[in-house]
């Protein structure tokens, strides 16, 4: 197959950088592993944006480049690769993948869009919610795939009752929900999308002194940013599809759902066991650790253990991943879940969260941090409100045309260094870094599910662009209020103080 233009021009841009930042740059005199960090980073960002490999190969880099030019040995690198954050991942996964084996997450679906109602807004809403819940635990691409042959059937129906011009854009409001839904939920919890646990991890990294940011913590701050978003997206999308000038002369079959949903047959057993587990990986997760709101503390169920620090999000989620194993079906010879379909683990995701972890502690041990945030001062002499905003906006419109866990892995180090060098609380530039990584509604590369939907031919771009946009600005204002309003409590923030767990040594 021959090379694209932008193969060659990511290849030869990136070599040619990295040579010259490499041999001419001398960041910082004495420590040249500043600079080759530095070279590294922008090889990496400049292949990642490109795709000049596949994502997860670039990611892989690290692993040759830093201790071939002294900047971490083999050794600890390697080990950035595989760690309890990529665990966390793995064990979700794996009850993702039951779920889906045994159509658990379909007959949830239906379930939710059963109890909504047949009106035009309520059929809205029931997609967006059912969208929402699922993409907070399982993969957002998996999600808006299994919802697209629900939401179609819906569609063809309507068409075939009302009319195509009629139906148009009710069809298209309707797409736009599930893809903006998708995204949505998924930031309520660290497993629902890559830059949530790139998030946790590369804190961690960087701040190994920090109290852990816990499943039920960063629920606690995320969930009411979906619930706010959800219910904006909600009425935004009912005003500007729904309100038509040619009213509905006919109302969708009260029994649509109901048919679909007796189509799937009475529970199975299996589907039963997943359902089970689903929600013990659930309720461990939320309440493995303390949380805090204010004065007010909710005891975690890891104090019941000798060790309570030896147990993290990623012990659990591989605990109730291996019993899944351990079940057998009432399907002769198969299990609830089997390595079959176990195989069907994203690995390319797992390498980039490795990529992305292992340049952040790269960042961190040559002390690339800490020189970029002296070098970024100037933005320092805004108010620390008005630099939230600004790296909420880059952010979100930054990953309209980027990968955004790859750019949530590149950024979130060098918004930890610019904290520190002005003796802010890093979170307070972290947190909306990360949130806003998963507000991109304007075009169809910027995240899977918009993709998905745009890939059904029933949305053109600029139906896309337009409507994202404004959402994109909502974003941008309700991640900065919140993270300023919520996320200080949840997260003990005191603004002005500089915690002593931020100190980079």
């Amino acid at each position: 197959m021959k090379a694209s233009p932008k193969f060659y021009i990511g290849f030869i841009g990136g070599i040619v950088l990295f040579v010259l930042i490499a041999a001419f740059g001398n960041l910082s005199p004495g420590h040249p592993e500043v600079t080759y960090t530095m070279a590294i980073a922008v090889l990496m960002a400049v292949w990642w944006i490109t795709e000049v490999v596949p994502l997860a190969v670039t990611s892989l880099l690290p692993v040759v480049l830093f201790p071939l030019f002294g900047v971490i040995n083999g050794k600890e690198i390697s080990s950035a690769y595989f760690n309890d954050v990529i665990f966390l991942f793995i064990g979700g996964f794996l009850v993702a993948l039951a779920m889906q084996k045994w159509n658990l997450h379909k007959r949830i679906a239906l379930k939710i869009l059963m109890h909504t109602g047949v009106r035009p807004g309520s059929i809205l809403l029931g997609f967006m919610l059912a969208t929402a819940f699922l993409s907070m635990w399982i993969s957002n691409t998996a999600t808006a795939m299994m919802m697209i042959p629900i939401v179609i059937s819906v569609i063809d129906q309507l068409e075939e009752s009302i009319g195509k011009a009629n139906i148009k854009n009710y069809a298209i409001g309707l797409l736009l929900g599930i893809a903006y839904s998708a995204s949505i939920g998924g930031i309520a919890t660290l497993v629902g999308t890559p830059p949530n646990l790139a998030f946790a991890k590369i804190f961690a990294i960087t701040f190994p002194d920090a109290p852990e940011i816990g499943f039920g913590q960063w629920m606690t701050f995320a969930l009411p940013i979906t619930v706010i978003m959800m219910g904006i997206l909600w009425v935004y999308l009912y005003i500007i599809f729904f309100r038509s000038k040619n009213p509905f002369t006919a109302i969708i079959n009260p029994e649509l759902f109901k048919n679909q949903y007796k189509a799937l047959g009475k529970i199975s057993f299996e589907e039963k066991v997943v359902l089970i587990d689903f929600v013990l990986f659930a309720l461990l997760l939320l309440f493995r650790s303390d949380i805090n709101i204010g004065s007010f503390k909710i005891p975690g169920w890891a104090n019941l253990f000798s060790q309570p620090k030896f147990l993290n999000d990623g012990t659990v989620a591989i605990a109730v991943g291996i019993v899944l194993f351990l079940i057998p079906s009432k399907e002769k010879g198969d299990r609830i879940l089997d390595w079959e379909t176990a195989k069907n683990m994203p690995w390319r995701i797992i390498l980039l969260f490795g990529g992305g972890f292992a340049l952040a502690l790269g960042f961190v041990e040559s002390g690339l941090s800490v020189w970029i945030g002296n070098r970024l001062g100037a933005m320092l002499d805004f108010h620390p409100v008005v630099i939230t905003i600004a790296i909420t906006t880059v952010m979100i419109f930054l990953t309209e045309v980027t990968s955004n866990t790859a750019t949530t892995q590149m950024l979130l180090p060098l918004l930890a260094g610019l904290a520190v060098s002005d003796n802010i609380n890093p979170l307070l530039f972290m947190l909306p870094a990360t949130i806003a990584a998963s507000m991109a509604f304007m075009l169809p590369v910027a995240t899977p599910p918009n993709a998905i939907i745009f890939g059904t031919g029933r949305i053109e771009i600029k139906d896309m662009a337009k409507t994202g946009f404004f959402l994109n600005l909502i974003g941008v204002v309700i991640v900065t209020v919140m993270t300023w309003f919520l996320g200080v409590h949840v997260f003990d923030i005191q603004p002005g103080v500089f915690p002593d767990w931020a100190v980079i040594h």
